[in-house]
C-alpha cells in the first residue's frame, strides 16, 4: 500500500510493518544481491519504498555505496544496478509508513557521514518520543533531511559515538533515550549491529550462510537465500557481528519476560506464515486462531473460507476443528500490486473487486463461514460479504481471528484514532448489521497469549493497556485522516 488512496481502500487491514535485512560476509563476497532475496521475502510488510545500502570493509572506511527508491523492489532495482552495490557488508529496507509522508527522502537505509565515519541504519517500528527528541536536536543545531524517527535514531547514535569507545556503546547509550518499538540494523565500518527494544514490539533474527551472518526481521528471509537460522535477538538485547569476535551479545538493556510487549499482530497478520517469530510459528498460529473460533462461535455451514491471503490459514483451522470442509471462494489477482492511485468514489468502490472476486460455483446455495484476520473500519468487509451473496451464498456468517480493535497503536501499527474504528462504541451486533452478515465473532481476548505461544504481547490495540505508557499528544501523524 502506498497513497492515503489506497489505505482508506484497504482500511480493514492494518498496516504492514517495515522489513529490514542486514549481511556481513566474512569472506569479502558482495553482498547486494543477497540483500535484494532478503528483502524480497520481506516485501509483504512494505511496499512504499526500498533499498540497500553496502559498504567494502577492506576499501576506503566510510564509503557507502547505496539505492533508495519509490516502490517495489522489482520495479527499481535490476542487475546492472545492483552490480554497482559493491561491498561485503550492507543493510535493506522496505517500507510502509506509520510516520512521516511517503516520499523518496524518507526512504532507508539512512546514511551518516558524521567525524566517526560513517553509518547505515535500518528501523522497523515507531518511536513514542521521536517528537521530543527531534526538537531537542533541532535546538542544538541538527538539521534533518526527513521526517521519520528513524533518523533521529541515527542522530542519536552518531551522536553518542563520539563519546563512545566502540559503536555498539554508542547504540546501547541511544537505546536508553529512544522508546517505543524498535528493531535496527546498524552498519559502520567494521561491524554489522543489530538491535531490538526492550519490550520486543518487532521481531528480529539472526541467520548464518557459510561465513556470511544475516540479521533479518522473519525467519523467511532466511529460507530464502539459503541460510540457517541461528536465533532471535531477544527483546532489548544488542548483537554485534565482526570477523574478530562472530556474534557479541549485550543484554543489560534487557527487561524480565513478564514485562514483554511483542505486537501480537505478527502472529495474526504481518508476519509470513511461513516465519517463525520468537519461536513460535506463524501458521500454528493462526491454525490455532481458527480453532478457537470454531471451539468458541459455532455454526452450521456448509463450507468454511478464507479472505486471501491472511485469512486462509484460519479458515483451514477452524475447518479442521469443526469439521466442515475448507474451500476456495474467492480468486485473488495476483498482479495487483501499487494500484489504485485515482481518486474518488467510484475508483474506490471498485478497488475491493479488482482485487477479490468470488467463485459463484463454489459458492451458490451454501451457507459460508467466511473467516478474515481483523476488521479495522468495516469499509471493505460489507463489499466482501455483499461479493459472496451476490455470487449466490444461502448465508454469510463472518468469523475473525483477532479482538475487536478499541484503541489505537502508537508503536508503528497504523491502527488509527478510536472514533474511527468500527467497534468503538459498538456492540458485535451493530457491526454485523453493518457489514451485511447472518452472524458475527470475534476471537476472544484471552485466547492471544495462547496464540503467541505464552509469550509477553502487546494488546493495546485492543484493550488499551500498553507495554508503556503511551504519549499525551497523538504522534501518529499522517495516516490518521
Amino acid at each position: 500500500m502506498n497513497t492515503e488512496t489506497e489505505r482508506e481502500e484497504l482500511a480493514d487491514k492494518p498496516g504492514e510493518e517495515c522489513g529490514v535485512f542486514g549481511i556481513y560476509d566474512f569472506e569479502g563476497h558482495d553482498v547486494a544481491s543477497t540483500i535484494y532475496y532478503g528483502l524480497f521475502a520481506l516485501q509483504h510488510r512494505g511496499q512504499e519504498s526500498c533499498g540497500i545500502a553496502v559498504s567494502d570493509t577492506s576499501g576506503p572506511k566510510g564509503k557507502v555505496s547505496s539505492i533508495k527508491e519509490m516502490g517495489l523492489l522489482n520495479e527499481n532495482f535490476t542487475p546492472e544496478n545492483l552490480n554497482k552495490l559493491k561491498g561485503d557488508i550492507g543493510v535493506g529496507h522496505v517500507r510502509y509508513s506509520t510516520a512521516g509522508s511517503s516520499t523518496r527522502e524518507n526512504a532507508q537505509p539512512l546514511v551518516l557521514n558524521y567525524v566517526k565515519g560513517t553509518l547505515g541504519l535500518a528501523h522497523n517500528g515507531n518511536l513514542i518520543n521521536a517528537a521530543q527528541l527531534r526538537h531537542e536536536l533541532e535546538y542544538t543545531g541538527a538539521i534533518f533531511q526527513t521526517t521519520i524517527d528513524s533518523e533521529v535514531i541515527a542522530y542519536h547514535i552518531a551522536r553518542e559515538r563520539l563519546n563512545s569507545r566502540t559503536a555498539e556503546e554508542a547504540v546501547r547509550r541511544a537505546m536508553g533515550k529512544i522508546k517505543g518499538a524498535y528493531s535496527l540494523i546498524v552498519m559502520s565500518p567494521r561491524k554489522l549491529i543489530g538491535a531490538r527494544d526492550p519490550y520486543g514490539f518487532r521481531p528480529l533474527c539472526i541467520g548464518k550462510r557459510d561465513q556470511a551472518y544475516i540479521l533479518a526481521s522473519e525467519t523467511c528471509a532466511l529460507d530464502t537465500i539459503g541460510a540457517e537460522f541461528v536465533r532471535d535477538v531477544e527483546p532489548g538485547e544488542i548483537v554485534t557481528i565482526s570477523p574478530e569476535n562472530g556474534i557479541e551479545s549485550d543484554r543489560s538493556m534487557c527487561l524480565p519476560a513478564e514485562q514483554h510487549g511483542r505486537c501480537v499482530f505478527e502472529y495474526i497478520y504481518f508476519a509470513r506464515p511461513d516465519s517463525h517469530i520468537d519461536g513460535v510459528s506463524v501458521y500454528d498460529s493462526r491454525i490455532m486462531a481458527g480453532k478457537f473460533l470454531a471451539m468458541d462461535s459455532p455454526v452450521e455451514a456448509d463450507l468454511v473460507v478464507g479472505v486471501p491471503e491472511s485469512g486462509n490459514c484460519a479458515a483451514l483451522g477452524y475447518s479442521m476443528q469443526s469439521g466442515i470442509p475448507y474451500g476456495q471462494a474467492f480468486v485473488k489477482n495476483a498482479y495487483v500490486g501499487r494500484t489504485f492511485i485515482k481518486p474518488g468514489q467510484k475508483s474506490r468502490e471498485s478497488s475491493v473487486q479488482v482485487k477479490l472476486n468470488a467463485i459463484r460455483e463454489a459458492v451458490r446455495g451454501k451457507r459460508i463461514i467466511m473467516i478474515d484476520d481483523s476488521i479495522v473500519r468495516g469499509t471493505t468487509s460489507d463489499r466482501i460479504v455483499r461479493m459472496l451473496r451476490e455470487a449466490g451464498a444461502k448465508e454469510v456468517h463472518m468469523r475473525v481471528s483477532s479482538p475487536p480493535f478499541l484503541w489505537p497503536c502508537y508503536f508503528g501499527t497504523d491502527v488509527p484514532a478510536r472514533e474511527q474504528l468500527i467497534a468503538y462504541n459498538r456492540s458485535v451486533d451493530d457491526i454485523c448489521g453493518i457489514i451485511g452478515a447472518d452472524s458475527l465473532a470475534y476471537l476472544r481476548l484471552e485466547r492471544l497469549e495462547e496464540i503467541a505461544g505464552h509469550l509477553g504481547i502487546c494488546t493495546g490495540c485492543f484493550t488499551g493497556n500498553y507495554p508503556l505508557d503511551p504519549p499525551t499528544e497523538d504522534i501518529r501523524g499522517e495516516y490518521e485522516k
